[in-house]
């Protein structure tokens, strides 16, 4: 019977669909109508494990450092700026050339020794261990209901690759515009996940979307949704000619789906019955999943009885997969309560529970907080999450105010940690930048260039007179974040999330609580967790070794933010990463896979980085992105440099020092600014 059913599922024998199965909706044994399709589907997903593979191995190699090295000119003509070959004569070609042979020489042997310690050794092979046993689990799962499993892992070892022209990424792009914002995000997309060469693309659209829901459904299967399983789909989603829209769309209807259906399960009798025939269908489920899933459930109506009593198939089936193949694919979950929840961290509840006290012991006030508060708590459920972190306060809606902007395709929460800090370092800010002294102290520095004042210590007298007033509160809310990194780590390890993947996001400070929370899970080998991490002006070092970790536990895409224009953020890092480069103020080189965005033109001081994370959101091609609320900060991102320099304007007026006047004078604007920042520590 087992064998029998599994015929069915799989689509392996001849026997045309009964008329009863037509009536049930569509399965992969009716989509994919031969041998050559259903071949082709196990293809598709062996190539594009083997190019993630791949380009989890680029990130170790030396020669994908996805640098420019060597090209660093080291003649300028007499205001400083690097010469071009064709400007130089021919001595100077045939010295900078040498130079510059020299140069990439070095950086290269440097590299080499950075990725032969025995630490990055090590972490190479834990992740592709990972890596390895996770795509055996996904190749072995789809085989089972596609072909077989040694048809699976044969095809598996044949794996080629290989990514469309860029003439096919056009024709991709055609189905996605659908409006400007939504072209570009389409466009940026296509080309970090290409779509992979098949014949799949020929099969009718409606067929290729049931061919990814089914996808999906089995990877769920799994009992986890993992951020290797995310960007598996993303590549297959492209590669069938569909829109990212697509799989957004469907997750939310299979999130939907299975919390309208778990929540119709009797909770606790039930989902104890069920937990104890879970445990011991673990043992041979992975062995006989696909066999077990179809006999059970659809032919039996044993394991997911209930789930399909109370509508599962209808739910998911919205788009013609049938009630059979739906609960078939999903295998063990679609008969428990108990894995949904665990699933989604106890249908979400982790996140916001008492749960996260345990974390406070060394971080106080740490909480995720939901950005969208919805009548129905499950409509906010989703399989992905996404975590927002404020890096400095100007009130307390500023927690989540700047994450607003994730769109509906995440579950978004906004980490809230060490508020009163928070709030200290934003007040400090907030003054030092429309004062007369950072007017005065700002032109200065401009003349002798950014870096040059950064490396050579060249700050003027009025800004270091005033440096007690941010270099303060900056320590504090550092070390502070420092921890709460950890804490972030910690509880990302410990599945707050479910067994979701997690998209983070901070700015300032909080960008550095992204990085010490990846350090971390790179320490802890803890791999697949996180999806996409997108790092806004971090003050933290952009050495290659440490983004090199951070890029191994980042599946997805991990993005560098940085502004040239961040006086601020030059000053506060002066005495900390100089010695390695400032990641917010500089690209990171020599990591393949990470993506370096300049947003000077967004950000010309620190300050700015609350309301321009949306537009850069968009810059950089986000996923999930709500326009309206884009829209709007795009707008409070233009009234806040307007109104910034208002005030600057106005503090000379008042104090009738004038950039000009130089030095003097700035002893009394010092006072005042204590003054101010004193006033909005004790109102806020």
């Amino acid at each position: 019977m087992f064998r029998k059913a599994n015929k069915f599922l799989s689509g392996g024998g001849d026997a045309e669909p009964t008329k009863a199965q037509d009536d049930e909706g569509e399965s992969l044994t009716t989509v994919l109508e031969n041998d050559e399709d259903r071949s082709a589907l196990t293809i598709l997903i062996c190539d594009i494990t083997e190019l993630m593979r791949k380009r989890l191995i680029d990130t170790f190699n030396p020669k994908e450092t996805g640098s420019q090295l060597g090209q660093v000119a080291t003649h300028t003509d007499e205001n400083g700026v690097p010469l071009g070959l064709d400007q130089m004569s021919d001595d100077e070609q045939k010295k900078e050339t040498q130079e510059s042979s020299e140069k990439e020489s070095a950086e290269l042997s440097k590299l080499e020794r950075e990725l032969g310690e025995e630490k990055m050794v090590a972490l190479k092979t834990s992740a592709l261990k990972f890596f390895d046993d996770w795509r055996d689990s996904i190749i072995i799962r789809v085989g089972e209901v596609v072909n077989s499993r040694e048809t699976a892992q044969k095809q598996s070892k044949q794996a080629k690759p290989k990514e469309t022209s860029s003439s096919d990424l056009e024709s991709n792009l055609d189905e996605t515009v659908a409006g400007e914002n939504e072209g570009l995000i389409a466009e940026v997309l296509l080309k970090i996940y290409a779509p992979i060469e098949t014949p799949l693309r020929k099969v009718a659209r409606e067929k290729r979307m049931l061919i990814l829901h089914s996808v999906l459904l089995l990877v769920l299967s799994l009992e986890h949704y993992n951020a290797h399983s995310r960007i598996l789909l993303l590549y297959l989603t492209t590669s069938l000619g569909l829109p990212v829209t697509v799989l957004s769309e469907d997750e939310q209807k299979v999130a939907r789906g299975l919390l309208t259906a778990a929540e119709k399960m009797s909770a606790d009798e039930e989902a104890k019955e069920r937990a104890d025939q879970n445990r011991t269908a673990r043992r041979w489920k992975m062995g006989i999943a696909g066999v077990a899933g179809a006999a059970l459930i659809g032919i039996t109506g044993g394991l997911a009885a209930p789930l399909l009593a109370s509508g599962l198939g209808t739910v998911l089936g919205g788009i013609g997969l049938g009630a059979t193949a739906t609960a078939g694919y999903l295998g063990a979950l679609a008969g428990s309560g108990v894995l949904v929840g665990s699933l989604f961290g106890a249908y979400g509840a982790r996140m916001t529970s008492k749960a996260m006290e345990q974390y406070t012991r060394d971080v106080e006030d740490f909480a995720f907080v939901p950005t969208y508060q919805p009548e129905c708590e499950k409509e906010a459920r989703r399989l992905r999450v996404a975590i927002g972190i404020s890096g400095w306060l100007g009130n307390k809606d500023d927690v989540v105010g700047p994450w607003k902007c994730i769109g509906p395709g995440q579950e978004t929460f906004a980490l809230r940690f060490e508020l009163e800090s928070l709030m200290n370092l934003g007040n400090a800010l907030t003054t030092l930048v429309t004062s007369t002294a950072w007017s005065y102290a700002k032109s200065e520095i401009i003349k002798r260039t950014l870096f040059a004042a950064l490396t050579a210590g060249l700050w003027p007298l009025a800004l270091l007179k005033a440096r007690h007033l941010i270099d303060n509160p900056w320590y504090v809310a550092n070390q502070r974040a420092q921890k709460a990194g950890e804490v972030l780590a910690d509880a990302i390890i410990n599945k707050a999330q479910g067994e979701r993947p997690v998209t983070l996001v901070g700015y300032s400070l909080g960008a550095k609580v992204i990085c010490v929370c990846l350090q971390q899970l790179a320490e802890r080998r803890a791999f697949g967790l996180v999806e996409n991490a997108i790092i806004l002006g971090a003050p933290v070092p952009s050495n290659s070794a440490d983004w090199r970790r951070f890029r191994s536990v980042v599946t997805g895409r991990i993005v560098n933010a940085y502004s040239t224009k961040d006086y601020i953020l030059a000053f506060l890092s002066r005495t900390s990463s100089i010695q390695f480069g400032v990641a917010g103020l500089s690209p990171v080189l020599d990591v393949k896979g990470v993506e370096n965005v300049e947003v000077g033109d967004l950000v010309n001081g620190h300050t700015l980085y609350r309301h321009a994370t949306a537009p850069i959101l968009k810059r950089i091609g986000f996923e999930d992105l709500d326009f309206q609320e884009l829209g709007h900060e795009e707008q409070k991102l233009a009234e806040q440099e307007k109104d910034e320099e208002n005030q600057r304007k106005a503090a000379e007026t008042d104090s009738n020092l004038s950039v000009a006047s130089g030095e003097e004078g700035m002893s009394d604007e010092v006072k005042k600014m204590e003054r101010e920042i004193e006033q909005k520590n004790n109102t806020k």
